[in-house]
C-alpha cells in the first residue's frame, strides 16, 4: 500500500501577504537617555531597519563658542555630556594650551588625571545602576548611587561642584586642592573599591540579567590590542552583557589609576596653573586635541584667527558616534530587546545634539 505524504509550508510567506510596519520610538520614551527618536521598520516583532533621528536637544554649542572667549567656552563645554563634565572641559583646555604652546605644571597634570579618572567612575556608576533598572532590576541603582555619593563628596570638596565642575582652566586648574584632600580621596577610593563587589555580585551573573543581555545586540570585535601600561578592558562577545562587563571592569581600573595619580600629587609640589594675561588670545592657526572620555573618544578641532574668541571649535562627541551604531545593531533584534540594546550603548543625548 502506497504511503501518501503531503508537504505543508508554514511561517513567513504562507497565508495572507503582510507589509512591514514603521514604528516611532520617542522622542519621549523612558528607554532612552534623554530625547531621542528611533524610526524602526518591523517585520512582526523583529527589527528590519533603524534610523536614529537626533537634534531634539540641539542648542548650538559650537556657534556659542564663537562669541565667547577662551575662558568662557569652558562653562559651555562641560554641559553637553552632563555625566562627563570634567573630561569635557579638559578637552577644550588641552586644545587651547596646545595652540598657545603652554606647558602645564606637573602637579596640575597629575591632579587633572586623578580627577578625570574619578569622573570616569562617576559616569560608569550611573550607567551601571540605570541599565539594570531599565530592564527590570531596581536594586543595583541604590548600590551604584551609594558609591557615587562617596566619590561626589571628594569631587565637590576639590572643585566646589557636584555636576558641572568648572575646575579646569587654560594653563592648569582653578586652584590648589584643599589641605589633606588627597588622603580623603584615597580613603573614598578604598571604600568604593571595598564595596563595589556588592554591585558586581548582584548583577553580573544574575540569571535574569544574563537572559536579557547575553547574545543580544551583538557588535563584532574589530581590533587586537597590543601591550599597554594601562589595562585595556575588552570583551570579544560584543553583546549587551559584554558592554556592561566592560563598564564594570573599567571602574576597577579607574579606581587604581586615580589612586596612583594621588600618590604622585602628594610627591610633587609646585603650582597647579600658569599665570596668564587678563585677555587670553590663541595665536592664528589650528589644532586638534582629544580625550578618552568615559563614553569614548572626544575630539576638539580648534581654529583661531588670533582673537580672544575661537573662529571655530568643532566637537566630535563620543555619544554621537555611539548612537550611530544603532543603525547596524538593531536590525535583526526583537522589539522586546530594544531597551536592553539601547541601554547598553551608553550615550547621553545632550552629548549627541550639542
Amino acid at each position: 500500500m502506497a504511503v501518501v505524504t503531503r508537504e505543508l509550508v508554514v511561517g513567513t510567506g504562507a497565508g495572507l501577504a503582510t507589509s512591514d510596519m514603521v514604528l516611532n520610538i520617542g522622542p519621549q520614551h523612558p528607554s532612552t537617555h534623554g530625547v531621542l527618536r528611533l524610526k524602526l521598520v518591523l517585520d512582526g516583532e523583529r527589527v528590519v531597519a533603524c534610523e536614529p533621528i537626533v537634534g531634539y536637544m540641539h542648542r548650538g554649542a559650537e556657534k556659542l563658542f564663537e562669541v565667547r572667549d577662551y575662558r568662557q567656552i569652558i562653562v559651555l563645554a562641560n554641559r553637553h555630556d552632563w555625566l562627563s563634565a570634567f573630561a569635557n572641559e579638559l578637552g577644550v583646555a588641552l586644545a587651547v594650551e596646545r595652540l598657545m604652546g603652554l606647558e602645564v605644571p606637573e602637579r596640575a597634570v597629575w591632579l587633572r588625571t586623578a580627577l578625570a579618572e574619578l569622573n570616569r567612575v562617576l559616569n560608569h556608576l550611573m550607567f551601571l545602576g540605570s541599565y539594570p533598572l531599565e530592564i527590570g532590576a531596581i536594586t543595583p541603582v541604590f548600590y551604584a548611587f551609594r558609591e557615587r555619593e562617596t566619590l561626589q563628596t571628594v569631587m565637590e570638596e576639590a572643585t566646589g561642584g557636584r555636576m558641572h565642575y568648572m575646575f579646569n582652566r587654560v594653563g592648569g586648574l582653578k586652584e590648589e586642592v584643599p589641605a589633606g584632600w588627597t588622603g580623603r580621596a584615597r580613603a573614598a577610593i578604598g571604600e568604593v573599591r571595598r564595596r563595589l563587589p556588592d554591585l558586581d555580585r548582584l548583577i553580573r551573573r544574575n540569571e535574569i540579567f544574563l537572559a536579557r543581555t547575553v547574545g543580544v545586540g551583538v557588535l563584532p570585535a574589530y581590533l587586537a590590542y597590543g601591550s599597554l601600561t594601562v589595562p585595556v578592558v575588552t570583551r570579544t562577545e560584543g553583546d549587551c552583557h559584554a558592554r556592561f562587563e566592560c563598564l564594570l571592569d573599567q571602574v576597577y581600573v579607574s579606581l587604581d589609576l586615580a589612586e596612583q595619580c594621588l600618590e604622585q600629587v602628594d610627591r610633587i609640589g609646585g603650582p597647579v596653573n600658569v599665570r596668564l594675561p587678563k585677555v587670553v588670545k590663541a595665536p592664528e592657526g589650528h589644532t586638534y586635541a582629544w580625550t578618552e572620555n568615559p563614553l569614548g573618544i572626544n575630539g576638539y578641532y580648534l581654529v583661531s584667527r588670533g582673537e580672544k574668541t575661537p573662529w571655530r571649535l568643532k566637537l566630535r562627541t563620543a555619544s554621537y558616534a555611539n548612537v550611530q551604531a544603532l543603525t547596524t545593531l538593531l536590525p535583526g533584534c526583537l522589539v522586546p530587546d530594544l531597551i536592553a540594546v539601547l541601554g547598553s550603548m551608553f550615550f547621553v543625548v545632550g552629548d549627541i545634539d550639542k
